[in-house]
C-alpha cells in the first residue's frame, strides 16, 4: 500500500505545483512560540484602534493618560480636551503606566518587528527605550516607589513570561525573570505546554506582584495568584479563573480588594470585586459588551477602563460608589505634528456611491481611520515589502480621515469584480483635501453564470476588540461586496458568543444586496471542525466534544454523529479550514481528522478548499476524494472573527460563488452549494463550461471525441497560473501576459476517460493585495462520463487506509470515552470506512 500512495503524493504534488511553507509573508510578531496566534494577538497584545485602548490615572486622579490611535495622549476627566504626547514615525505606542509621582510614562512600542518598553519624562517629552533586541515586551508597571519595572516578555523563550529590574535614570538594570520558565504536566491545546505569566500589577506596598498563570490550566488563560517579589518561591493562588487573556487584576490603593474583568459563565467580559484573599467574586459591572483593561484612581473612588458597548473602543470612568459612569471623548485633539483632513468618496463608474474597504497611510509611515471606524490588521506580512501589516477600514462614504500634512497613500477594494484603486495625495496642513475613487468593474462574463458570493464561515463576535451586531456586520458585507455571510455560533472554550441571535430564516437586516444568516460551526479538534449550515430548527449542543480534562472529554460523538443530527434538520455539513500543511499519513505525529470516513459515508457536503488553511494542502487530499468518484463540491470561508482588530483579512477573504440564476433566498443557496455549481476564491473570478456543462453538472459523453470549452478569467491581482486540471492533471496551462488579471479563451479537449474536470488560477508567492497565504481559486468540479472508466485511483484509496489506520490507532488508545458503547460504536464507524478504502487498494478500482 506505502508505495502506491507515495508515488500518488509525488504526481499530486507536481500537479499542484509544490505545497510549501509561504516564508514571503511571515506573521506578525514571529518571535512569539505560542500555537494558535488568532487568539493570543488579539485578545492579549495591544492592536491598533482609533479609540483608546489602554489607560493610567495621573497622581491627582483627575486626569489620565492613555492610547489611541497609536499615540498616547493626555486628558483631564472633567475635559473634552485631548493632548498628544508621543507620536514615533512608522511605529504604534501603547499601554501607559504612569510613575506615582506623576514625572513619567512607560509604555510598549510596535514597529512591526518587536515590541520594546519605552519612557516618556512628561516633563521634558523626551523618551528613552528601555528594552531592545527584538522580543516582545508589553503590560509595564511601575512599583510604587518608582524604583522597578515589572512587564510581560518573550525574551529568551518566545512565550509571556514576567520581568522585573531596576529602573533609574539611564534605564534598567538587573532585569531578570521572576519566575523562570515552568512546564505543566496537563496537556493543552490552544495554549502552550509552558506556562505563561501575564497581566502584572503591584500591591500597595509594593511587596508583591499580582499576576495571571496557566499552571495546570486546561482551557483559559489561568488563575489570579499573587507573588513576593523578593521571595519568588513564595506565591499563592489567589482566585481559579477561567477567562481569555483579559483578566487583569488591579488591587485597590489600599489593599482591600481586587478588580479584575472576566465573563464568569457569561458571554462577556464585566468588571468583578474579590479580595486579597480570594473571597467570592461578586460582578461591579453589568452588560452584555465588554468592560477591560480597568484601573483605579489613585484614591480608589474611580475606576477608569475599555468599554465596546458602542461597538468601537470608550474611554469610560465609574464612580465606585453610586455607579455614575460617563465616557471620556476627546473631541478636541492637539497634535504633536501638522494635521489636515481628508474626506474621501467612493463611486462607481456610474456616479452612485460604494461602500468600500479603504486603507490610509499617512506620511508618517501609519495607519490612519475615521475617529470611531473599526481599524483592522492583517495577520501576517512580507517584509520585503513592508515595514509593518496592512491596515484598513470599512467606508461608508464620503469618510472623513484626520492625519499629518504631507503625502499620504489610499488604497481602495471592493471585491473581487473591482479593479482595486490606488493614488498618493498631498494633504493641506489645516485644510480639507476631497479625493474621489472612482471604481472601475471588471466582471465574469454572464454566460458562465448568475452567482452570488458567499462566505461560509465567519464570526460576527469571538472575545475581539470590537463588539459587532448583525447591522454592522452586514455593513462590513456590504463595504466588500459580498452578498451572503454565514454567521458560525461556536464556543470560544467556556462561551457561546451570538448563541441567541440563532434563526432558521435570514436575519431581519438582511437587505436587497446582503443576506445575513446564523449557523453553526462544530468545535473538535480530534475530529476537525465542521459547518452545519441552514439549520432549521437549533444549534446542537453543546457544540463541541473531546475537551480534555472537562467533563466533555469524550471523543464520541464523532463527527459523523453530528452530521446526521445536522442533516435531520435540513442543515448542510462541510468540513472547514482543513490542512495548513501537506499530509503525509505515515508522517503526521497525531492524524485523527475524519473527513475521508464522513466522506465515505456520504455525510460530507462541501468541503472548504478555500479557508482559513494551505489551499493547495487542501485541494490535494480533495483531488484524492474526487479521483475515488466522491462528488464533493469546493466551498469557501474566511473564518473572519468580525470583532477582531487582527485578523487574516475581512468578512469575504475566502468566498464561494453559487451559481443561483441571481436568487438570495436560502433555498436557493443551499441547492446551488449542495449541488456544486460554485466556485471559491479569494481573488481571481472564474468562469468554466465544457461541452455545455457547468460546475457541479455532468458531462456525457458517447464517444472519445474532442469536446469544446470556454473558459475566463477577471482577477483584481495579477496571476501566475491559470490551468484545467482533468482527474488531477493539468491538461490545459493558459499563458497570461500583460497585466495577467484577465483571459478569455475556447478550445477544445480531449476527453476519454470519466472522472472530473475543474478550471483553477493561483500564485507562487503572497500577494499584498490579497489577504491571504497566496491568491488561489477553483471551480467545483465538472463530472465526467465517459466510455472508458476514469484512472485507478488505488494509490489514492491506500493513502486513506494508511490514514484511517493511523486514526483507529490513535482512537484504541484513547480511554477517556463515557463508555465502552462509545468507543465500540466509534471504532466500527472508522473500521468499515477503512474497510471500504481498502477494498478499493484491492480492486484498483476508483470508479463510486
Amino acid at each position: 500500500m506505502r508505495p502506491h500512495a507515495l508515488t500518488a503524493a509525488v504526481i499530486l504534488v507536481a500537479v499542484l505545483g509544490g505545497v510549501t511553507a509561504h516564508a514571503d509573508r511571515e506573521p506578525v510578531l514571529k518571535q512569539v512560540e505560542l500555537p494558535h496566534s488568532y487568539y493570543w494577538r488579539e485578545l492579549y497584545l495591544p492592536q491598533l484602534t482609533t479609540g483608546p485602548s489602554a489607560v493610567s490615572f495621573m497622581p491627582d486622579g483627575a486626569s489620565v493618560v492613555y492610547s489611541m490611535g497609536g499615540s498616547l495622549w493626555r486628558q483631564a476627566l472633567d475635559s473634552e480636551e485631548a493632548t498628544e504626547l508621543t507620536h514615533p514615525r512608522g511605529a504604534y505606542d501603547y499601554q501607559p503606566d504612569v510613575g506615582r509621582n506623576g514625572g513619567s510614562v512607560v509604555f510598549a512600542r510596535y514597529d512591526g518587528w518587536s515590541v520594546e518598553l519605552w519612557r516618556l519624562d512628561l516633563r521634558s517629552g523626551r523618551e528613552v527605550a528601555l528594552t531592545a533586541g527584538g522580543a516582545v515586551n508589553v503590560e509595564p508597571r511601575l512599583s510604587p516607589d518608582g524604583r522597578r519595572v515589572a512587564w510581560v516578555s518573550t525574551v529568551g523563550t518566545g512565550h509571556f513570561n514576567l520581568q522585573i529590574a531596576e529602573v533609574g535614570p539611564q534605564g534598567l538594570s538587573l532585569a531578570h525573570p521572576l519566575l523562570g520558565e515552568r512546564r505543566s504536566a496537563i496537556d493543552r491545546y490552544y495554549y502552550s505546554a509552558f506556562d505563561h505569566a501575564v497581566n502584572p500589577a503591584w500591591s500597595a506596598d509594593g511587596r508583591e506582584l499580582y499576576f495571571v498563570s496557566n499552571a495546570e490550566v486546561a482551557w483559559g488563560t489561568g488563575d489570579i495568584w499573587v507573588v513576593a517579589v523578593d521571595e519568588p518561591a513564595r506565591l499563592r493562588k489567589v482566585l481559579s479563573e477561567e477567562t481569555t487573556w483579559s483578566a487583569h487584576p488591579e488591587p485597590a490603593p489600599n489593599g482591600a480588594r481586587l478588580l479584575y474583568s472576566s465573563y464568569h459563565g457569561r458571554q462577556w467580559h464585566q468588571l468583578w470585586l474579590t479580595t486579597e484573599a480570594g473571597a467570592a467574586p461578586l460582578p461591579l459591572t453589568f452588560g452584555d459588551f465588554d468592560a477591560r483593561n480597568a484601573r483605579w484612581s489613585p484614591d480608589g473612588s474611580r475606576i477608569a477602563y475599555i468599554s465596546n458597548e458602542r461597538g468601537h473602543t470608550d474611554l469610560v470612568v465609574l464612580e465606585t460608589l453610586g455607579g455614575a459612569r460617563r465616557i471620556v471623548e476627546a473631541r478636541r485633539r492637539h497634535y504633536l505634528v501638522p494635521r489636515g483632513t481628508l474626506e474621501i468618496d467612493v463611486t462607481s463608474a456610474g456616479g452612485a456611491r460604494t461602500p468600500a474597504r479603504v486603507s490610509v497611510v499617512g506620511s508618517d509611515g501609519r495607519a490612519y481611520a475615521p475617529d470611531t471606524a473599526w481599524m483592522h490588521a492583517d495577520d501576517g506580512f512580507d517584509r520585503s515589502r513592508q515595514a509593518t501589516e496592512s491596515h484598513y477600514f470599512h467606508c461608508q462614504p464620503p469618510c472623513s480621515v484626520e492625519l499629518p500634512a504631507g503625502a499620504a497613500t489610499v488604497l481602495v477594494q471592493h471585491g473581487f469584480a473591482v479593479v482595486p484603486w490606488q493614488q498618493q495625495v498631498q494633504v493641506a496642513a489645516g485644510a480639507t483635501t476631497l479625493l474621489r475613487a472612482e471604481l472601475t468593474a471588471q466582471p465574469l462574463p454572464a454566460q458562465y453564470g448568475r452567482f452570488v458570493s458567499a462566505d461560509l464561515h465567519v464570526h460576527m463576535n469571538y472575545g475581539g476588540h470590537y463588539r459587532n451586531t448583525p447591522a454592522h456586520l452586514l455593513e462590513q458585507a456590504q463595504a466588500e461586496d459580498l452578498g451572503v455571510v454565514h454567521d458560525l455560533i461556536v464556543n470560544k472554550e467556556e462561551r457561546v458568543p451570538d448563541l441567541s441571535r440563532f434563526r432558521a430564516d435570514a436575519d431581519p437586516v438582511s437587505t436587497a444586496d446582503v443576506t445575513i444568516l446564523h449557523a453553526q460551526e462544530y468545535h473538535t479538534s480530534l475530529w476537525g471542525h465542521l459547518g452545519l449550515l441552514h439549520l432549521q430548527d437549533h444549534v446542537v449542543l453543546p457544540g463541541f466534544a473531546s475537551y480534555r480534562h472537562t467533563a466533555l472529554a469524550s471523543p464520541y460523538p464523532h463527527n459523523g454523529v453530528i452530521a446526521d443530527l445536522a442533516h435531520a434538520q435540513g442543515g448542510l455539513v462541510g468540513y472547514v479550514h482543513p490542512y495548513d500543511w501537506r499530509i503525509v499519513p505515515v508522517q503526521e505525529k497525531s492524524l485523527t481528522h475524519a473527513l475521508p470516513a464522513d466522506v465515505m459515508a456520504g455525510k460530507v457536503d462541501y468541503l472548504e478548499v478555500v479557508g482559513f488553511s494551505d489551499h493547495k494542502a487542501t485541494a490535494e487530499v480533495w483531488y484524492r476524494l474526487l479521483n475515488l468518484g466522491f462528488h464533493l463540491p469546493a466551498g469557501a470561508g474566511t473564518d473572519a472573527m468580525a470583532n477582531y482588530a487582527s485578523l487574516r483579512g475581512p468578512v469575504g477573504l475566502n468566498r464561494v460563488f453559487l451559481d443561483t440564476d441571481g436568487r438570495r433566498d436560502p433555498a436557493a443557496l443551499r441547492a446551488a452549494l449542495r449541488e456544486g455549481r460554485s466556485f471559491a476564491s479569494n481573488g481571481p473570478l472564474l468562469g468554466l463550461e465544457v461541452g455545455g456543462a457547468r460546475p457541479g453538472g455532468t458531462l456525457s459523453l458517447t464517444t472519445t471525441a474532442t469536446t469544446a470549452y470556454h473558459v475566463a478569467l477577471r482577477s483584481p491581482v495579477p496571476v501566475d497560473h491559470f490551468e484545467l486540471v482533468y482527474n488531477g492533471k493539468i491538461v490545459k496551462a493558459f499563458g497570461l501576459r500583460g497585466e495577467r488579471r484577465s483571459l478569455d479563451a475556447s478550445g477544445v479537449l480531449h476527453l476519454d476517460r470519466s472522472g472530473w474536470l475543474l478550471l483553477r488560477a493561483w500564485n507562487d508567492r503572497a500577494e499584498s493585495l490579497v489577504l491571504d497565504l497566496y491568491p488561489y481559486a477553483t471551480t467545483s468540479p465538472v463530472y465526467v462520463t465517459a466510455p472508458q472508466p476514469a484512472p485507478s485511483a488505488a494509490g489514492d484509496a491506500a493513502y486513506f487506509v494508511e490514514w484511517l489506520d493511523r486514526l483507529l490507532a490513535e482512537i484504541a488508545a484513547r480511554d477517556d470515552f463515557n463508555d465502552e458503547q462509545e468507543k465500540r460504536a466509534t471504532l466500527e464507524y472508522f473500521r468499515h470506512a477503512r474497510d471500504e478504502y481498502r477494498s478499493r487498494v484491492a480492486t484498483a478500482g476508483g470508479s463510486r
